[in-house]
């Protein structure tokens, strides 16, 4: 079967591996020379602990299970089991992670509370004042900005592999699909992956899909000279995730509100050490369009100052700092928007943040799903 991909994000390339190791043949488009959105734009978490129970989290760990497999094939992903400390600093914040360990659930994430000797044991860059961490040993990390090319490099040893770069969809219909140049491909299956974009092609054959843009605020350190054994997350990253929904958490937010800055910005703080010793940092969240166009300084201070505080030190220089805008199922409980618009076109979107985490696991129920 002849399988043709639109999009070289990460979920693209993770349905053409899906399609390539089912002994099809791919072809991937990409209307960019590289994937430039919310792939190359996120921490490279493999985030397990905060998914919701029930469907989200079964993709999650199945997901999971892929990036291993696949990180073993493909070194390059850079994968690491580093597991995450999500640090607590108040009696509020511990009552929260007390209460999502205490769930049927919590081993099956690898949750488990841990007082400060022993974060600081399993994380000794961790030196900022602290009551406790939730440690998950589930979550992982991989390389965002090398994981596309180094999937593709292991794609096309296969010889069943074709990278098409710089090739914009201008029309699809049941097996052929035309570009700007003219050019025009078929194929038996097609797969759209678009990412953030839902005007063009997309609209043309939906109408206009269940799904929302978001844009966030992100920025890396230089080498910050020490392992950070672990990714690393604030308290305020349990209002965000919805596993840590419940009694505890209504007290948390009615009574310790964010900063301003933090509440405006829809904040919290993750950390994830890049190969190279520096750390991305971030993130925030808009969700009214128009989005600005630059990027505001006042959320980078107020990360840059929990980060301090969380490590019990000055952060290395910032040596770079961008947007990003992904696409999100307005129906959050939904893990992706999966559509067949036309006769053996499917449209995959929606994932929100967490694509990175769950691309390979979408991606098999993709094929599951199209008879791959």
């Amino acid at each position: 079967m002849r399988v043709l991909i639109v999009g070289g994000g990460v979920l693209g390339t993770m349905h053409a591996w899906q399609a390539v190791e089912r002994g099809h043949e791919v072809v991937q488009l990409e209307r960019e020379p590289e994937a430039r959105g919310a792939s190359v734009r996120n921490f490279g978490l493999v985030w397990v602990g905060g998914r919701a129970a029930g469907a989200e989290l079964d993709v999650a760990l199945r997901a999971r299970e892929l990036w291993e497999r696949i990180g073993e094939r493909v070194p390059a992903l850079g994968f690491r089991a580093n597991g995450s400390l999500t640090v607590l600093r108040t009696p509020a914040e511990v009552a929260v992670a007390e209460e999502t360990a205490a769930r049927a659930d919590a081993s099956e994430r690898g949750l488990k509370l841990l007082d400060p000797a022993e974060v600081r044991a399993l994380n000794p860059a961790v030196r900022g004042d602290l009551l406790a961490a939730l440690w998950c040993e589930r979550d992982g990390a991989v390389e965002p900005r090398t994981a596309q090319p180094a999937l593709r490099a292991a794609l096309e040893a296969s010889g069943r592999y074709t990278w098409l770069p710089g090739r914009e969809v201008r029309s699809v219909s049941a097996g052929r699909v035309r570009d700007d140049r003219g050019d025009e491909h078929r194929a038996d299956v097609v797969v759209l992956c678009t990412g953030a974009w839902l005007g063009g092609v997309v609209r043309e054959l939906t109408g206009g899909v269940p799904v929302r843009r978001v844009r966030l605020q992100m920025m890396q350190t230089e080498p910050l000279g020490e392992p950070l054994t672990t990714s690393v997350a604030d308290g305020d990253s349990l209002r965000y995730y919805p596993a840590y929904r419940g009694a505890a958490l209504d007290a948390l937010n009615s009574g310790q509100p964010q900063p301003d800055v933090a509440r405006e910005h829809a904040m919290q703080l993750l950390v994830v050490q890049r190969l190279d010793g520096g750390l991305t940092i971030g993130d925030t969240h808009a969700y009214d369009e128009p989005f600005p166009f630059d990027t505001e300084d006042a959320p980078y201070d107020h990360l840059a100052a929990v980060a301090e505080q969380v490590l019990g030190r000055p952060l290395p220089r910032v040596a770079r700092r961008w947007a990003g805008v992904y696409a999100q199922c307005r129906d959050t409980s939904r893990v992706v928007h999966r559509e067949q618009v036309e006769p053996g076109v499917w449209l995959v979107t929606g994932p929100g943040g967490r694509g990175m985490t769950c691309s390979p696991a979408i991606a098999s129920d993709t094929a599951d799903e199209v008879g791959l």
